[in-house]
């Protein structure tokens, strides 16, 4: 005893005895224990309620406590933590890092404040991992309509933690009041659409990490075609002075041979791609009239020029020499030509298409057609099936678009109603025979029509495009005479032409009221998706070509420029080597 005594932690002992005696009356002093500390009078172990009990009186009695009686627990050689019901749901969550209001304290399950401030830091994510900023931006205002929209009956609207009850409350006798540990109870013992039945689904929103919902969530995680990237800005922009801003003219156009054409005043320019050489074709002088349009044939390097005064010329752009020359082609402006192998089709302001055999040296045109009341600003020959079998399509300021087939109706051979009966305001003079009836007559447009192009890759699908009051692209299936789709741009349509390489369309469009005004947009076909959108003129882009590998656009308006665009990927290397598996000599070691 005497070692204890000696010893730090007596020494300790002691100290405390001589604090406790110097500071307290010895009648009021408690009984100490000299291994367990202050025990209640008549107590013969220790309690092991920590809670602080006071006296009842002064004479050093047993000590009754202020709080109500507990209940006893038993405890065995293990500390298994008490779980009530209600705690489950609390278990499951953060606690919170900043003291807490009731209202904050009850809501388990993110609204719609809190999911927004995580979609910005999703938006800005989609903008790098997206390789259009479109498709992102349609991606998030997708995101965000799900998030702000009243929820669907499916999708329970914002639920908050039900209020716990207190454990003062007055129960029945009937029901208990603790539940085992372990014990199961199925969802369908109750209503499962309340929050409690709902906090029992693993997948539940109120044990997700992410700031939207799962319909958001899914929306990100499922698989998305990558739309390929476009370059914005323009690789070359050449001066175009003199270039007319005229909506029914077409004064560029781009050879098989790698040479732009371009009309400006009096004079047309030839551009050589491959080393960027600029010479001048001709110069019709002030008597002649200003150019009106362009056009190169399908292969080769022959270029036809129509003016404003009706006559139409036919170069050799290799040797710069005229090789025809219609001085009265037509009686006013030549607004659009188009070419079928030997056949040059020009369609004027008198309202007349002519087609001439440019292998002859007459005059006259073998063939007169005459389907539209206004002037005719678009022509267009198919490539299906060769130039024997291909259609003409046109065009004209009297909103109509005409389809017609020189070797005859083919729906007069089918019997159709109305077959072979002439179109009111057709000639029939000498010259009407097979043809001069167009095979179908589209009304739709309620704009002039200068936007015309075959698909090359579906046959017999020609997509047009209507002015300033219409604003539509519209799909045709010429061999039914059916329209198959349409797309509202919002804004004038001027040009339109197919990709060569991907089936995929490119328009160019001037006048809006409601959106931006001289884009150039590539449209996806047939969901009609937009891939890009370019912009960059200062006017309307009333002019539209295509380099021969189908890469690059060029484009013109009357801001007196010409910018060249890197629109479409390259062809595909395997095209050789899928026609080549044909040829089985080569299979031959």
């Amino acid at each position: 005893m005497s070692g204890l005594k000696n010893s730090p932690f007596g020494k300790r002992l002691r100290a405390s005895q001589q604090e406790t005696d110097d500071d307290t009356p010895r009648r009021n002093r408690p009984r100490i224990n000299p291994i367990f500390g202050v025990s209640p009078a008549g107590s013969a172990t220790p309690s092991l309620d920590s809670r602080p009990t006071t006296s009842s009186d002064s004479s050093g009695g047993p000590d009754s406590p202020v709080d109500p009686p507990r209940i006893a627990r038993d405890y065995g050689d293990r500390f298994v933590p008490s779980r009530d019901a209600g705690d489950m749901r609390t278990s499951y969550h953060l606690m919170e890092q900043e003291p807490s209001t009731p209202s904050k304290k009850n809501r388990i399950i993110p609204s719609e404040s809190d999911a927004l401030k995580g979609l910005f830091s999703f938006r800005v994510l989609l903008k790098y991992t997206n390789s259009s900023t479109e498709q992102a931006n349609a991606l998030f205002s997708s995101i965000l309509h799900t998030e702000v929209t009243p929820p669907s009956p499916h999708r329970p609207s914002s639920p908050t933690r039900p209020p716990v009850a207190s454990t003062s409350a007055t129960v029945t006798p009937s029901t208990p009041t603790r539940r085992r540990l372990f014990a199961y109870s199925s969802p369908s013992h109750s209503n499962p659409s309340t929050p409690s039945r709902r906090l029992d689904t693993p997948t539940d929103e109120a044990y997700s990490m992410s700031p939207v919902r799962a319909q958001s969530r899914q929306l990100l995680e499922s698989p998305r075609r990558q739309l390929r990237s476009v370059c914005k800005t323009p690789y070359r922009v050449l001066d175009a002075p003199e270039l007319a801003e005229d909506f029914y003219l077409n004064l560029v156009d781009w050879s098989s041979t790698n040479v732009l054409g371009v009309g400006l005043g009096t004079c047309v320019y030839l551009w050589t791609a491959h080393n960027a050489a600029v010479s001048k074709l001709c110069d019709l002088g002030k008597s002649a009239g200003s150019v009106s349009s362009v056009s190169w044939v399908q292969k080769g390097s022959t270029l036809a020029v129509g003016t404003l005064s009706g006559a139409l010329h036919v170069y050799d752009a290799s040797t710069l020499q005229l090789i025809r020359s219609y001085p009265q082609a037509h009686s006013q402006r030549i607004g659009a030509i188009a070419w079928n192998a030997h056949i040059l089709s020009s369609g004027s302001r008198d309202r007349l298409v002519h087609h001439r055999d440019v292998r002859e040296q007459q005059m006259r045109p073998f063939k007169r057609c005459q389907g539209h009341r206004q002037e005719v600003c678009g022509l267009k020959w198919s490539s299906d099936g060769g130039p024997s079998s291909a259609n003409l399509a046109s065009g004209g300021n009297d909103n109509k678009v005409c389809i017609w087939d020189l070797r005859g109706s083919r729906r007069a051979a089918a019997g159709l109603p109305n077959a072979g009966r002439p179109v009111p305001g057709m000639s029939n003079g000498d010259d009407t025979g097979p043809g001069d009836i167009p095979l179908w007559k589209f009304h739709e447009h309620t704009a002039a029509v200068k936007a015309l192009a075959w698909d090359p890759h579906v046959s017999g699908v020609l997509a047009t495009g209507g002015g300033t009051q219409d604003k539509h692209i519209r799909f045709w299936n010429t061999g039914t005479g059916t329209m198959l789709n349409e797309l509202d741009t919002g804004s004038q349509v001027c040009n339109l032409i197919w990709s060569m390489t991907s089936h995929e369309l490119v328009s160019t469009h001037g006048f809006s009221s409601t959106t931006a005004q001289n884009q150039i947009c590539i449209w996806k076909y047939p969901t009609l998706d937009m891939v890009a959108s370019l912009s960059g003129h200062t006017n309307r882009v009333l002019y539209l070509a295509m380099s021969p590998d189908g890469e690059t656009i060029v484009t013109g308006a009357g801001d007196e420029t010409l910018r060249f665009w890197n629109a479409f990927p390259k062809k595909e290397s395997g095209e050789k080597e899928r026609d080549s598996r044909l040829d089985y000599g080569k299979l031959i070691r």
